[in-house]
C-alpha cells in the first residue's frame, strides 16, 4: 500500500449509491487499506440517498475523507443539508465534506431549478451559520431562515469543507467566493481543468482570495484492466449516457450533434453497448479514464499537470468493481505517487489487502 503523495495531489474514489450496507462497509475498508485519500458517494437521482451509505463508510474507516457528490438545494432544504452533513461529520470524527450542485434530471420530477447559483450560495451560507451556532438568521434570494432558528444540538465542528460541482464561469466565480473545492464531474479533459483553473484564479483575484485556498477536482467514469481494449470498450458503454449531459458543458470540446442524436436514440432503445461503440477514442479520453493501469495513470497525471489538486476515479472502476479498485490501488496509485517523472514506470508489485472482494452490482458514474 502506498501512503505518501506529493502535496496538493489527492486521489479519491467515488461509488454509486446502489449497494448493500455490507458492501459499503467492505468497500470502505478495502479503499482505506490501499491508501486512497477519500471516498465520495454519488447523489444521482433515483439511487439511494448518499448519506446513509456514507454513515456506513464512516463506521468502517478511520482516515478517509468522506462526502456526498453531490446534494442539491432543490430536493433537500438547506436546513436538512446542514443536519445531514453534521451527522456525517460526527460519525466520521470530523472527516466529512459537503458536496453541493444544482442537480441533473430534476425535470423528471417536475422540480424547477430557478436561480441555481442563488440557491447554492444560500445553502452554503445557511449550512455554515447553523453549524457555527449563529442565530442571527439569514435573508437570501432563494432561501431564508428567521432570527433565532438554530440546530437543537451542537455539531462536532463549526465548519466543514464545501465542494461545489460546477462547469461554467459563473459557477466558478461563486466557488471562488464561498467554496473550498470545485469539482468538474464527468471530465478527464486537461483542457477543461486548465480553463476552470483560470476562471477560479480570475475571480479569486477579484475578491482578494488566495487561489490556493480553492481545490480543483476532476472526476469521471473509470475503467482499468490489464486488457486495455476491454477496459476502454466498457468505458464507452458507461460514458455514453452521460455525454448528452456533460458534452454540452465543456466549451473546449465540440461534439458532432448528429453523433449525440444517434447516441440518444440508441440509449432510448436500451442499446447501451451499441451507443458506446459510437464513441471515438479522442472523445472517450475527454470524458473517461480508461485502459491499462499505465494508461489511466498517465491520464490522471495529465489532470494534475493541468491544475487539478484531486483526481477522483468514478465507477465502475474495472470490468468488475473489486478488481478495478484493486488495480487502481496496487498499480495506478503508486504510479501517481512515485517520485519518478513519468507515470508509465514499471507497475508496483504491491500485494492486495487481505479482505475479500465485496459483491457489487453494475454501477454508473457521477454526472454532477
Amino acid at each position: 500500500m502506498s501512503t505518501d503523495r506529493p502535496p496538493g495531489r489527492a486521489v479519491s474514489l467515488a461509488l454509486q449509491s446502489d449497494k448493500s450496507t455490507r458492501a459499503y462497509a467492505l468497500l470502505a475498508q478495502r479503499i482505506e487499506q490501499w491508501g486512497f485519500d477519500g471516498l465520495s458517494i454519488y447523489g444521482d437521482l433515483g439511487y439511494q440517498p448518499p448519506i446513509p451509505a456514507l454513515m456506513t463508510t464512516a463506521a468502517h474507516s478511520e482516515q478517509l475523507r468522506l462526502g456526498p457528490a453531490c446534494l442539491n438545494p432543490f430536493t433537500m432544504h438547506p436546513v436538512e443539508v446542514a443536519g445531514a452533513i453534521a451527522a456525517l461529520d460526527e460519525a466520521s470524527g470530523g472527516r466529512a465534506y459537503l458536496g453541493l450542485t444544482r442537480g441533473s434530471w430534476l425535470s423528471d420530477l417536475a422540480v424547477g431549478q430557478r436561480r441555481p447559483l442563488a440557491a447554492l450560495r444560500d445553502t452554503v451560507a445557511i449550512v455554515r451559520r447553523l453549524l457555527a451556532g449563529d442565530t442571527s438568521g439569514y435573508a437570501g434570494t432563494a432561501y431564508q431562515i428567521e432570527p433565532g432558528f438554530r440546530l437543537r444540538y451542537t455539531p462536532l465542528r463549526p465548519r466543514v469543507d464545501v465542494l461545489l460541482g460546477v462547469w461554467g464561469p459563473k459557477g466558478a466565480a461563486l466557488a471562488a467566493e464561498v467554496a473550498d473545492e470545485v469539482k468538474i464531474g464527468g471530465t478527464a479533459n486537461p483542457d477543461m481543468v486548465r480553463l476552470m483553473s483560470s476562471w477560479l484564479a480570475e475571480r479569486c483575484h477579484e475578491v482578494g482570495r488566495d487561489r490556493a485556498e480553492v481545490g480543483l477536482v476532476a472526476g469521471a467514469v473509470t475503467v482499468v484492466d490489464a486488457d486495455g481494449t476491454a477496459a476502454r470498450d466498457k468505458a464507452r458503454t458507461e460514458v455514453a449516457m452521460y455525454l448528452d449531459v456533460v458534452a454540452a458543458l465543456d466549451p473546449t470540446v465540440t461534439v458532432d450533434p448528429d453523433l449525440l442524436a444517434e447516441l440518444r436514440r440508441l440509449l432510448g432503445e436500451g442499446r447501451h453497448q451499441d451507443a458506446g461503440a459510437l464513441v471515438p477514442d479522442d472523445l472517450l479520453d475527454r470524458f473517461a479514464l480508461a485502459g491499462t493501469p499505465e494508461q489511466v495513470a498517465t491520464q490522471a497525471a495529465g489532470l494534475f499537470e493541468a491544475g487539478a489538486t484531486r483526481v477522483e476515479f468514478g465507477t465502475p472502476h474495472g470490468l468488475e468493481s473489486g478488481t478495478g479498485i484493486d488495480l487502481l490501488g496496487a498499480e495506478v496509485l503508486p504510479l501517481l505517487r512515485s517520485t519518478a517523472t513519468s507515470p508509465t514506470a514499471t507497475p508496483s508489485t504491491t500485494t492486495s489487502p487481505t479482505s475479500t472482494h465485496p459483491t457489487t452490482d453494475r454501477v454508473t458514474a457521477d454526472t454532477t
